[in-house]
């Protein structure tokens, strides 16, 4: 069931909020400016990088051997990624030849959503309701739910154990003859379940110590200010203990998964799901500086740094072009959010006009629909400009070229207009002379 709280603005907040509003939209809209004149300039470095990378890069057919010929040229090569390394995470009993193990923790709790509405109200205040929502679900740690608007679930989470998210790498991974650095195994994918095999007494000893987990230490209720919250929490656990009872088994394994609960079918708030997966040996393709006997970041003239890894028997013009293709992607994406940034900050800084108009909320409707238009369009402008002129220092050659065909398709339309008004003029039917009087 949902908890609603309504709560009122006077005008004279509203004006105040809004002359906060003006500073924060400023900031915006010098980071959103900030944001698109450093992302022009990182994706020329980036491509430039990129391209003297492929320049200079040699394709080695053969790398099962060190060979000192090619000691400091950045190389492209394809071999098998292999380790002899055993990966542990011996709180599950897992034993794994692997180059990665990954352990991924969730926790079932109660998730606190919230929804807004505002109504301008007579006068120019505001009133404002929150609507607060309440749902179980799998996150990645636990939930602090004592700050919850809802007392009927406030305090309500609690968790059967905490485990920690972990990640390990082999430390050796071989490629060919060379040792792949930890740059480039972090880059190896293809996480496959691991089949975890623990022990009775493993499991007996995990009953043990979630039940020991959820008991009461009377010395926590020494600080007053707590009392409150530990009171509901331990209730909440005695409760959940007596539910239970001493036999009901807390642990379930199945496949890479452990369970902390009392059924894997029907999550309770509480329950702990721990997955296991790894990352096992695999062909590989790299690019890559050789260093000795492994590898290094190739150092592009502009100070930008490359290299490469991808799974399979991949080619280099083909690894080159992926590079592109997610520096081009990542380029657009930052445009995306300068350009939001900057709209938002306008729209921020001239909300001060909609907010005086608040005492007839008809009007300042009406201004907020035109505000939020010019803002929209100011923005882009602003943002095309900023870019432009970026592309003007940072690719000057390219800059110049559509700056020519922007000039040169400005004055064509211009030229047309001029040539249509003057058509119509001349081609104007004359008024008919005058009917004569009879």
């Amino acid at each position: 069931m949902a908890y609603t709280k309504t709560t009122t603005t006077s005008y004279g907040q509203r004006l105040s909020g809004s002359l906060k509003g003006i500073v924060g939209g400023l900031v915006m809209f010098i980071a959103g400016t900030c944001l698109l004149w450093w992302n022009e300039g990182r994706a020329v470095k980036t491509a430039k990088a990129i391209n003297e990378a492929q320049s200079v890069a040699v394709h080695v057919d053969d790398v099962s051997s060190v060979d000192p010929s090619i000691d400091g040229k950045l190389i492209h090569a394809s071999a098998f990624a292999d380790t002899k390394d055993i990966l542990t995470d011996d709180i599950f009993g897992v034993r794994e030849l692997a180059i990665k193990l990954s352990r991924t923790v969730e926790y079932y709790q109660w998730v606190e959503e919230t929804k807004t509405e505002k109504r301008d109200k007579i006068g120019g205040g505001e009133e404002t309701v929150t609507t607060y929502t309440y749902e179980a679900k799998w996150v990645g740690s636990p939930v602090n739910s004592s700050d919850f608007e809802d007392s009927e679930y406030r305090g309500e989470n609690f968790v059967l154990t905490n485990v920690k998210d972990e990640k390990q790498l082999a430390p050796t991974v071989t490629f060919g003859g060379y040792m792949l650095p930890d740059f480039l195994k972090a880059g190896i994918s293809g996480m496959k379940p691991v089949q975890v095999n623990m022990t009775e007494a493993q499991i007996a000893e995990w009953n043990k110590e979630i039940r020991k987990s959820l008991g009461i230490d009377s010395n926590d209720s020494s600080n007053s200010t707590t009392v409150e919250k530990l009171a509901r929490e331990w209730n909440r656990k005695r409760n959940w203990l007596q539910d239970v009872g001493d036999s009901t088994q807390l642990v379930h394994v199945k496949d890479n998964v452990v369970y902390f609960g009392q059924s894997p079918n029907s999550p309770q708030v509480g329950d702990v799901r721990v997955t296991i997966e790894k990352v096992v040996p695999a062909d590989v393709s790299v690019i890559a500086k050789v260093n000795g006997s492994t590898f290094e970041d190739y150092i592009a003239k502009n100070g930008e740094s490359f290299s490469r890894i991808e799974m399979g028997t991949i080619s280099a013009e083909n690894m080159f072009q992926h590079a592109h293709d997610e520096n081009n992607m990542l380029t657009w994406i930052l445009r995306l959010i300068g350009v939001l940034l900057v709209v938002g900050g306008l729209k921020a800084m001239f909300s001060i006009v909609t907010t005086l108009l608040k005492v007839l909320p008809f009007l300042a409707n009406i201004a907020d629909a035109g505000i939020g238009i010019v803002s929209g369009v100011l923005g882009i402008v602003w943002s095309l400009l900023v870019i432009g002129i970026a592309w003007l220092v940072f690719r000057p050659v390219i800059g110049i070229a559509l700056l020519v065909v922007a000039v040169g398709g400005i004055v064509f339309l211009k030229s047309r207009a001029k040539k249509k008004t003057q058509d119509d003029v001349f081609n104007a039917t004359p008024p008919p002379p005058p009917t004569a009087a009879r």
